[in-house]
């Protein structure tokens, strides 16, 4: 059984994230969606209303199961089994980030990722864009999955 995870914090949740798991799903037996916690980071929604929203979205697939952790995504990739971490990426800065941490994790955790490049149109949906346009008071519908 071939298992990927799809990591992030997901704070919100958008259709770029959705596009990237409806790409990743064909290619494993399960995919589990981590919702990363990190404390120095402040964030909009609280990791248990991101993930029930997330589980919310893919309750009649059955390949998908979302989780919350804490800790080093290698760590999470570990005690999940995972055979691949799975990113996407939207630009060369993104790319030149995700690269790092693949390298790290390959280097510290013998696990590969799998960097899924956004198609044309999604690479300027980011969630910090979707949490300024959510902070001035503008209507973000269209950035979020609708299922």
């Amino acid at each position: 059984m071939r298992t990927g995870i799809f990591v992030g914090s997901f704070d919100p949740y958008t259709i770029g994230h959705d596009h990237i798991v409806q790409r990743a799903l064909p290619l494993f037996d399960r995919l589990i969606i981590g919702v990363g916690v990190n404390e120095r980071k402040q964030y909009m929604q609280s990791a248990e209303i991101r993930k029930r929203k997330i589980q919310e979205l893919y309750r009649n697939e059955k390949k998908i199961t979302v989780k919350t952790y804490s800790d080093l995504t290698i760590d999470f990739a570990h005690r999940e089994m995972a055979d691949f971490i799975i990113k996407g990426v939207r630009s060369v800065k993104d790319f030149e980030y995700e690269r790092e941490q693949a390298d790290i994790n390959k280097r510290i955790g013998h696990i590969d990722t799998l960097l899924l490049f956004a198609d044309p149109g999604m690479e300027s949906i980011s969630s910090s864009m979707v949490r300024e346009l959510v902070h001035f008071g503008k209507d973000v519908r269209q950035f979020l999955p609708k299922r």
